[in-house]
């Protein structure tokens, strides 16, 4: 039966490339018949990197089956999973992530979680002297995915390790690292096609403290003018998703990339309150600047408080 290969829901560049990584290391390498699929369709700047790297889409899927055999790569929290996972033949799990918990298996797996920027910069180091036979599109996936979650290193998760894979990923394929991730980001940045709704859950986490569940979520931009042009639309819509989703708010982060700052819409008191409590910033308007805010994982998530 051929194991399935996925990330998390509302695919980013590392939950796109990372199936495509390690399937190609299943079947090719370890003689495993793999197949990498997505839980949603790629954001803009992964759908570039397809396209790149004349990579083939990977298929969408809603679930899995019963007994289905399974890699989840880039994610460990059951929330961003198939509804079905549970019942699923988890063989193994490739992570970066905090452990969330809530994941229950049919059996003993393999789980390598390291302290790095990105599921690909793990991948890189498992696969190891078969780097040697990885074709360009898988390489370039590699230093694609490092570069999005690093944000060609200016993020706080970024670690030795993924500015040498990366650096060493780009001398092989011949790329300028400056060049192409600009133009990752140029591609990310033009958010014009999607709505209101499209946007707040295009790059987005579930988290939940006492008595409150919001919804994370990161749009991370060259051209922030862009998106808080609509800030007031962003605001109205935010009811509806949360209801849709079953979440009390939507936190809508809009990081610039260039810039290294965050702004948080505040669209109501509640969302007023949890700034000033996690960071320490009284808000005057519908907006607030986090200078040196980039990163949901190590820098938005660990300071939420209400």
């Amino acid at each position: 039966m051929t194991t399935l290969v996925f990330g998390h829901t509302s695919p980013d560049t590392d939950s796109t490339g990372s199936p495509i990584i390690w399937a190609w290391y299943l079947n090719e390498i370890k003689g495993i018949k793999a197949k990498p699929v997505l839980l949603g369709a790629p954001n803009t700047e992964a759908a570039y990197m397809l396209k790149r790297w004349n990579l083939e889409t990977p298929e969408i899927i809603g679930d899995v089956e019963d007994g289905q055999p399974v890699v989840i790569v880039d994610t460990n929290n059951p929330a961003e999973l198939p509804a079905n996972v549970g019942k699923a033949d988890i063989h193994s799990i490739i992570d970066h992530h905090r452990l969330v918990g809530g994941l229950e298996t049919l059996g003993p797996l393999e789980i390598r979680i390291e302290p790095v920027a990105c599921t690909a910069t793990i991948m890189w180091k498992m696969i190891g002297k078969h780097m040697a036979q990885a074709p360009e599109g898988v390489k370039g996936a590699m230093l694609s995915c490092i570069l999005s979650d690093t944000l060609e290193f200016r993020s706080p998760t970024t670690t030795d390790e993924d500015k040498a894979i990366a650096h060493d990923l780009a001398k092989d394929l011949g790329i300028d690292i400056g060049d192409y991730a600009a133009q990752m980001f140029a591609a990310k940045s033009d958010v014009s096609a999607f709505s209101d709704a499209e946007l707040l859950r295009m790059d987005s986490k579930e988290f939940e403290l006492p008595g409150a569940k919001f919804r994370v979520s990161v749009l991370e931009t060259t051209a922030p003018k862009m998106i808080l042009d609509r800030k007031d639309s962003l605001m109205q819509s935010m009811h509806g998703v949360a209801v849709e989703d079953g979440v009390d708010q939507v936190l809508l982060f809009v990081v610039d990339i260039l810039n290294e700052e965050a702004t948080l819409l505040i669209p109501n008191d509640m969302v007023k309150t949890l700034a000033e409590e996690s960071f320490g910033i009284a808000p005057t308007g519908d907006t607030v600047v986090l200078p040196g805010v980039m990163s949901r994982k190590k820098q938005i998530i660990p300071s939420l408080k209400i």
